[in-house]
């Protein structure tokens, strides 16, 4: 049983107490909450920030890079001051600032096959924030293997995509999405394409943070079997709705994990199927 809401949770939280999908119970379940961030870059920034605003108890950070100037045009959770710092240092220090309610645990190293089940284990879910496919892989991997969902984000340029990946639940890996890794031609490289422009990250990683908290509350309706791809530019949004691969490498027939239990929240699409897309050329 969490402890009751005190003086300062009720003022800090007064907007979401007065929300009958929150109030009391909901903002318990929130502090409740253990969630990883993979990346506290462009996308991380965003979902760090609202996570820790919302009232998420217990937040973990993995990065191994340290804040650089070029990073501050989209990284909102660092600034000119933090640059030289370690990712995961400056995000405790600005977290702290904003709530320091939270509990936030800092892992300040590269997510990879042989650390991933470990860093994901003690987490409810976890956050796809990354910028990079070999951890974003090896990420899938182990949430698949310890039935963890994702909140999955990623962007180029002026696009992005959003997404919950829980194939315990019914819905794909990424690797159902992505079978195939992409040739070196098809990967992003922003020396040579550009970008992302600041605020698609922004965008993105506010609809990622949504996401967690529905998924927290066990209310809403969840992007579990469908892809949000927004083109901030045009301001055009699609929404795909892509399955789970039964001959998937990662959590196909030969390697399904055991089936879990779905929290009380709506997954429900009405959109028909349109089958996974290419490869991304997104990033973190």
């Amino acid at each position: 049983m969490s402890p009751k809401l005190d003086a300062d949770d009720l003022e800090r939280y007064a907007r979401h107490l007065m929300l009958p999908e929150v109030g009391p119970d909901g903002q318990n379940k929130l502090r409740a909450g253990r969630v990883l961030c993979v990346g506290a870059g462009g996308l991380g920034s965003p979902v760090i920030l609202y996570l820790a605003a919302a009232g998420v108890g217990h937040l973990g950070i993995v990065d191994a890079d340290r804040v650089e100037l070029s990073n501050l045009q989209r990284q909102v959770l660092h600034g000119t001051p933090d640059v030289g710092r370690r990712k995961t240092h400056s995000a405790r220090s600005a977290l702290r600032r904003l709530n320091p309610g939270v509990e936030v645990r800092i892992h300040p190293v590269r997510l990879e096959a042989a650390n991933a089940r470990r860093l994901v284990e003690p987490y409810a879910l976890v956050v796809d924030a990354c910028d990079n496919l070999p951890t974003r892989h090896a990420l899938n991997e182990a949430a698949v293997a310890l039935r963890k969902p994702i909140v999955y984000g990623a962007v180029h340029r002026f696009t992005g995509q959003v997404g919950v990946l829980a194939p315990h639940w019914g819905g794909p890996c990424y690797r159902c999405l992505y079978p195939e890794p992409p040739s070196p031609d098809e990967l992003p490289e922003p020396a040579r394409d550009g970008g992302p422009v600041g605020v698609v990250p922004g965008l993105i990683g506010v609809l990622q943070a949504a996401e967690v908290l529905k998924l927290l509350l066990g209310s809403g309706r969840t992007l579990l079997g469908r892809l949000l791809e927004v083109d901030v530019w045009s301001l055009h949004c699609r929404e795909l709705k892509v399955r789970r691969d039964p001959e998937c490498p990662c959590c196909g027939s030969r390697a399904r994990p055991t089936p879990g239990p779905s929290p009380h929240v709506s997954h429900r699409s009405g959109q028909r199927t349109a089958g996974a897309p290419h490869h991304s050329r997104h990033a973190g």
